[in-house]
């Protein structure tokens, strides 16, 4: 297994479990109070379901292609 496929995988489990955080922080009172009022989660909680979702793409595309060598 080349290592960029490990490091895509690496990625996919951290890209997970900072998403799962971000949406059960979005379930906490702060964020529920702030989307009553302003419509929207609060800037951390955002972040943290953006930042995972976009780490665990980056892992998966880089677990799907990455090592591939033309022979």
């Amino acid at each position: 297994m080349s290592s960029q496929r490990l490091v895509g995988i690496v990625l996919v489990v951290v890209g997970l479990a900072v998403l799962v955080f971000g949406l059960n922080a979005s379930h906490s009172l702060a964020d529920q109070v702030s989307e009553t009022f302003t419509g929207r989660f609060t800037r951390a909680t955002t972040w943290y379901i953006i930042g995972g979702a976009a780490a665990g793409l980056l892992g998966l595309l880089m677990a799907a292609f990455g090592g591939r060598r033309n022979r």
